[in-house]
């Protein structure tokens, strides 16, 4: 039985299905990251899980796609956590730009892209993987993600340069001052995840005009740095994974024509996708060898 995983810093969708591609389970848990979170921290996480519980003996093929696994001692640290649940499976862990690949492709050479709590690009041949330029994550990059927008809200709430109808929205949905804030980011863990969690108040208010700026400059940035860097952009079609992306699709379409791209897929969660793929590609693949 094979468990495939795509998760972001805040999310992982798991999906357990059969060699003959019958989905068994579908599940969600809290996002797991090498850079903020330990092997025992993912054990006791997953023990948390009652459908993790339930499969874990039956999972003999884990393929799993996460955001900052972008090394071999990185994705050595996911895949001790994951080993010390699912103790009889064979486990394959990769970064998560190569699992939107995945989902995303359609047959041809293209830019895939992640706009979810985190943002970042590749080039995809159908084969590997390509990065022009690094994501610094949420303090130095992170362009047009859900931490990077929390950001912008967060500091125009405090610098009090919000519209008079947003700051009082915001103010009748959340009681934070700086003190509160200032220890949530400065000393607390995973800042990422709670800066995009005021991304439902974006969304929840994507009509307004000051939110829609916002979300058409913050775009226009991030191609500009992660998509215009590869140098045939204009001749292969860009794809879009994430949630940010999604909710606003029509703003990241209305721009995506001014720069002059083509625009592909854009795809809230990949997960189906994914699955899709390796049964087709991965799976025979990784049997043969195993």
């Amino acid at each position: 039985m094979i468990l495939i995983a795509d998760s972001g810093s805040t999310k992982c969708d798991w999906q357990f299905v059969d060699r003959e591609g019958n989905v068994l389970a579908f599940f969600s848990t809290m996002g797991f990251n090498p850079y903020f979170h330990s092997p025992e921290l993912i054990d006791a996480e997953l023990q948390k899980s009652p459908e993790a519980v339930e499969i874990r003996e039956q999972v003999k093929l884990l393929f799993f796609y996460g955001a900052g696994c972008s090394s071999q001692r990185l994705n050595a640290l996911i895949q001790e956590g994951l080993g010390r649940f699912f103790l009889g499976a064979s486990i394959h862990v990769e970064h998560d730009l190569l699992g939107a690949a995945y989902a995303a492709y359609d047959g041809r050479p293209c830019i895939v892209c992640i706009l979810g709590t985190g943002s970042n690009s590749c080039y995809f041949d159908g084969e590997k993987v390509s990065e022009e330029v690094p994501s610094l994550a949420y303090i130095l990059g992170d362009e047009a993600s859900g931490s990077y927008f929390g950001k912008r809200l967060l500091r125009e709430y405090f610098y009090k340069k919000l519209p008079r109808d947003l700051h009082h929205e915001f103010i009748q949905e959340f009681t934070l001052n700086k003190d509160e804030f200032v220890r949530r980011v400065y000393k607390e863990p995973n800042t990422n995840v709670y800066l995009a969690s005021f991304m439902k108040f974006i969304v929840s208010h994507g009509n307004h005009p000051h939110v829609k700026q916002w979300i058409r400059e913050g775009f226009r940035e991030f191609i500009d740095i992660h998509v215009q860097c590869f140098s045939d952009y204009q001749t292969v079609p860009t794809h879009f994974i994430g949630s940010v992306a999604y909710f606003f699709s029509d703003i990241l379409r209305e721009v995506t024509r001014e720069m002059n791209l083509i625009p592909g897929n854009i795809i809230q969660k990949p997960i189906d996708n994914l699955v899709n793929y390796h049964l087709k590609y991965k799976i025979p693949e990784t049997l043969d060898r195993e």
